[in-house]
């Protein structure tokens, strides 16, 4: 069965309705809040089938030297998909500010999330 690795703050409906799907749950931190296994020590032993979070979590605050790619390196290393969630209307500007991994992840609306993670993992 599939295994969804997800950052701090996305919607517990959801992983709810996937967790009764028979879908394991994985918190994960950005290294920052201290959610759950941090998201560079990933492994293909974790068996995370798809990684998913809001855009904010894997952009660094101002300041900080660490980029998106730093991130989600064990992701891209690992070739775990990634699916991160902004409005429609700013995933132009998301994009952009992705860098190096604006086109290793994948933007969806948050009304399209539950549906986008079944077709991703089922």
């Amino acid at each position: 069965m599939a295994t969804l690795g997800y950052f701090e703050g996305t919607d517990p409906t959801i992983l709810t309705r996937l967790a009764a799907k028979g879908v394991g749950t994985l918190p994960l931190s950005n290294g920052f809040d201290v959610h759950g296994k941090y998201v560079v020590h990933l492994t293909k032993q974790d068996g995370v089938t798809l990684v998913v979070g809001y855009v904010h979590k894997v952009l660094p605050a101002n300041g900080v030297a660490i980029a998106a790619r730093d991130l989600l390196f064990a992701c891209m290393t690992n070739d775990i998909p990634v699916m991160l969630i902004v409005e429609k209307a700013f995933q132009v500007a998301a994009r952009e500010r992705l860098g190096d991994v604006r086109d290793r992840v994948k933007l969806v609306d948050p009304s399209e999330l539950y549906e986008s993670i079944l077709k991703a993992i089922f």
